[in-house]
């Protein structure tokens, strides 16, 4: 496994990741401020698998960071902040964030999100475009196509969109869609999912059809 990146400036926290990581057999590479992260992505990112990152870090913020990071690169990236608005949250998967954990966190969880994650990165095709039948998402411009037709989506329809993207030709139940998107401190009803999955198939007109209701289960985005 190559190293993993992490953007953090709270020291105290840099030091428990880098003995419990190291103790699993995971290297690690460790930047404080912001302005030495942007210095780092533009020589290049080669040697990394996976990048944790803070958002509020002197010298430029992780979303900053984050933006500069999917114009080049698709690197595995975790949000690790104590920012656990929904704003933030949804912003951070706007950005193209593979996962976003609100301090404080179980180093035995970010662990495993981190392994997970870099699997399933392996001999990942590095593209800035998402297709699925009549549907195209760009993340480098955060733009979405509907029969080549631009369509504007709100945030959290597009961080939806995204996520099924991602995962199509498999069903996703609401759940994963609460935690992904709203964050695992959501305690209202699962079915604003279902609400936001209607929005967003009227916005996608006739492409909208490819958003299956899996009945008891979920969605399942299709190419038809």
């Amino acid at each position: 496994m190559k190293k993993i990146l992490v953007i953090e400036d709270d020291k105290q926290i840099c030091d428990v990741i880098r003995i419990y990581f190291e103790n699993e057999g995971t290297g690690t590479c460790f930047i404080h401020d912001g302005k030495s992260a942007v210095d780092l992505i533009e020589k290049g990112l080669n040697d990394y698998s996976l990048v944790l990152l803070d958002i509020m870090l002197p010298g430029a913020d992780g979303f900053t960071i984050c933006k500069k990071l999917r114009k080049s690169y698709d690197i595995p990236v975790i949000f690790i902040t104590a920012r656990g608005r929904e704003e933030d949250i949804l912003y951070g998967y706007e950005l193209g964030c593979d996962d976003y954990i609100v301090k404080p966190f179980r180093l035995s969880e970010l662990y495993a999100k981190c392994t997970a994650l870099i699997k399933r990165s392996e001999g990942r095709v590095i593209s800035d475009i998402l297709v699925c039948g009549d549907i195209r998402l760009d993340t480098r411009t955060l733009q979405c196509f509907s029969e080549d037709k631009e369509t504007e989506l709100p945030p959290k329809e597009f961080a939806i969109l995204h996520y099924l993207m991602t995962h199509k030709e498999q069903v996703t139940d609401r759940d994963t869609l609460l935690n992904k998107i709203w964050g695992y401190d959501y305690f209202g009803s699962d079915r604003v999912v279902d609400n936001h999955i209607r929005l967003l198939r009227k916005a996608l007109g006739n492409a909208g059809k490819q958003i299956k209701t899996v009945i008891g289960r979920g969605y399942r985005l299709s190419e038809k």
